[in-house]
């Protein structure tokens, strides 16, 4: 049985107000010429995800097909724009003398500081403090992520981050080679996770990025791959999303971790936008 927290609903806009702005914004960000940063992109990003953040009563389900379509472009054009953004950003911060110790450069830097803190804290509760191997899939040209839990929590632990795109690995490679301890630690691998197979069984713990699997029926393919090459026994940490969220990450519902031990739930109602699932591959 999975548990389940919340946090008292602090802000509740009417539906119908919120989806209003959030289609505005959307119709201002499909006439921007790039979705490369610049002040435009920025602001206008800015603002969606301060819509989207409070918590709402909206049901994404009940949307109509118009909406679910917007929607699902919103997912795609910030998924876009979060990917430059990060690129740019590292590669900016590997020519700087010492890159690990500014990356609170990032303007959502301490979002994933508070990430990494809860995600520790979710998979330490459930025994998985200090795993010997880590895959991460969808770690992206800045990952945080995985940089935050080998720094500050699983300081022995040695991670594999998996990324489709390759200048997303090398911009990546670059920042972790200014650290020789990190960079013994820390690889990527250039390889979309459907043609991962054997490997995925090496890992006592497996994270997968909310981008990964961009719909339903796409999440649903990659979670049934991923535990079917999983060990026995490994958990997986898995990000969502809950209520007006849902307009900037894709949702995974509780069914569609089949055949999965669903460990805790845990949507966050602050600046981490992010809802947490783990997860465990049951010992047969």
């Amino acid at each position: 049985m999975a548990s389940l927290h919340e946090s008292t609903l602090k802000t509740d806009v009417s539906a119908e107000l919120l989806i209003a702005h959030i289609v505005q914004i959307h119709a201002s960000v499909c006439k921007l010429e790039s979705l490369r940063p610049s002040k435009q992109v920025n602001t206008l990003f800015t603002h969606l995800v301060k819509l989207c953040i409070p918590s709402s009563s909206i049901d994404i389900t009940a949307l109509p097909e118009e909406t679910q379509l917007i929607r699902q472009s919103l997912i795609t054009l910030c998924g876009k724009a979060a990917g430059l953004l990060e690129l740019e950003f590292s590669t900016f911060l590997s020519k700087l003398p010492q890159p690990l110790h500014n990356l609170s450069l990032f303007p959502y830097y301490e979002n994933y500081v508070e990430l990494a803190n809860l995600e520790y804290k979710i998979l330490s509760d459930n025994g998985v403090a200090q795993p010997n191997k880590v895959g991460f899939i969808g770690s992206g040209p800045l990952p945080l992520s995985t940089l935050m839990l080998a720094t500050h929590h699983m300081k022995s632990t040695c991670f594999d981050n998996f990324d489709i795109d390759e200048s997303a690995n090398a911009a990546a490679r670059q920042l972790v080679a200014s650290d020789n301890e990190l960079q013994r630690r820390v690889k990527f691998h250039t390889q979309d996770v459907m043609e991962v197979r054997d490997k995925l069984g090496e890992y006592d713990c497996i994270f997968l990025a909310a981008l990964v699997g961009m719909n339903k029926v796409e999440k649903v393919k990659i979670l049934g791959h991923v535990r079917k090459y999983m060990k026995e026994g490994g958990t997986l940490l898995v990000r969502s999303v809950k209520g007006a969220r849902a307009f900037l990450y894709p949702v995974v519902e509780e069914e569609a971790l089949l055949g999965f031990e669903v460990l805790t739930i845990f949507h966050p109602t602050n600046e981490v936008i992010n809802s947490i699932i783990l997860a465990r591959k049951p010992v047969v």
